[in-house]
């Protein structure tokens, strides 16, 4: 189900051309992985993909369907509510196809399983408001992001919000301290290991991957990923955590003293890091607005992007 093998390197690049003049000199590009213009998925061998532990079967073809979320393991959760099982054509996809069915989701969009219901009210009002957008245009998970907030009614906000909340969050990063990773390629919004062994250096930024790249692309929920962080990151990013080192505020002062959220501040341990960089850069950028970006401001004024790779890799190493 994989894209052609572009590296991450040569989708940089792309990402700096596309973006050079419409963002601060700073943004971590590569946060923002785009699918470069020639990019054209595997094409469907029509043969039914099964996943460890399923009863379940689905073509590619079916797993690329935006407007029917696959239902891998429907013992695991609440029925889905259509609009998350099914969206509204022509411009509402699935909730449950990006996010999957148990708000899993991935490196490309977020984790929203256990979120606050009254938070992603909010952002969803956000998005269809233009209040929340990208550091880097033409991303595709933003774009539907905003064309489906802007389509959808409040009820079937509430309805998705409802649903995402009431699942349980569950662990699916393994965080590693490392100086070489292996070489990617763009599969989709995400990158992933190349075949082989050839590596390349990390530098300053996180590589998240999925493990297995088929069970990932499947849009399985149990699909794990490996976050792989700068030397001594995990460490610095405690310390940032725990008093701000003159740099921010503790993170505990809104988010709570397990960093739990709360009411509409959301839950900040566990989540993709990279998704999580991402969105303190997008606040200190000024790109996140409305009331709730102005609480955040302030905390990331100060902060440069190395400060939130640091915070992102410690809080991804943290249960959810």
């Amino acid at each position: 189900m994989t894209g052609i093998s572009t590296t991450a390197a040569c989708a940089l690049l792309l990402i700096a051309a596309f973006a050079q003049a419409q963002v601060p000199d700073d943004t971590p590009l590569w946060a923002y992985p785009m699918n470069p213009p020639d990019f054209e998925p595997s094409p469907d061998d029509g043969e039914p993909l099964r996943m460890k532990g399923s009863e379940a079967s689905y073509t590619v073809t079916q797993l690329r369907d935006l407007f029917s979320a696959p239902t891998w393991r429907p013992e695991e959760h609440p029925v889905m509510p259509g609009i998350v099982r099914e969206g509204r054509k022509p411009d509402i996809r699935a909730c449950g196809v990006c996010h999957r069915e148990s708000g899993t989701g991935g490196p490309e969009n977020a984790n929203i399983a256990g979120l606050p219901k009254a938070y992603m009210v909010r952002q969803m009002h956000d998005y269809r408001e233009g209040r929340r957008s990208t550091a880097v245009p033409g991303r595709g998970p933003t774009r539907l992001m905003i064309a489906g907030a802007q389509a959808m009614t409040d009820a079937e906000i509430e309805a998705a919000a409802a649903y995402f909340s009431s699942l349980e969050p569950v662990a699916r990063m393994r965080v590693e301290e490392t100086d070489r990773v292996p070489k990617t390629f763009v599969a989709g919004w995400f990158l992933a290991a190349l075949p082989g062994d050839a590596t390349e250096p990390l530098g300053q930024r996180i590589l998240e991957l999925p493990e297995d790249l088929e069970q990932f692309e499947a849009r399985d929920p149990h699909a794990r990923f490996v976050a792989y962080v700068p030397p001594g990151s995990i460490a610095r990013g405690a310390a940032l955590v725990g008093d701000g080192r003159g740099r921010t505020v503790p993170c505990v002062a809104c988010h709570g003293a397990e960093l739990e959220g709360s009411d509409e501040i959301p839950p900040i341990t566990g989540r993709s890091p990279t998704y999580l960089v991402r969105q303190l850069f997008e606040f200190r950028a000024g790109i996140r607005k409305g009331v709730m970006a102005d609480q955040m401001r302030p905390a990331v004024a100060s902060l440069s992007v190395d400060d939130m790779i640091d915070l992102a890799a410690y809080l991804a190493t943290l249960p959810p």
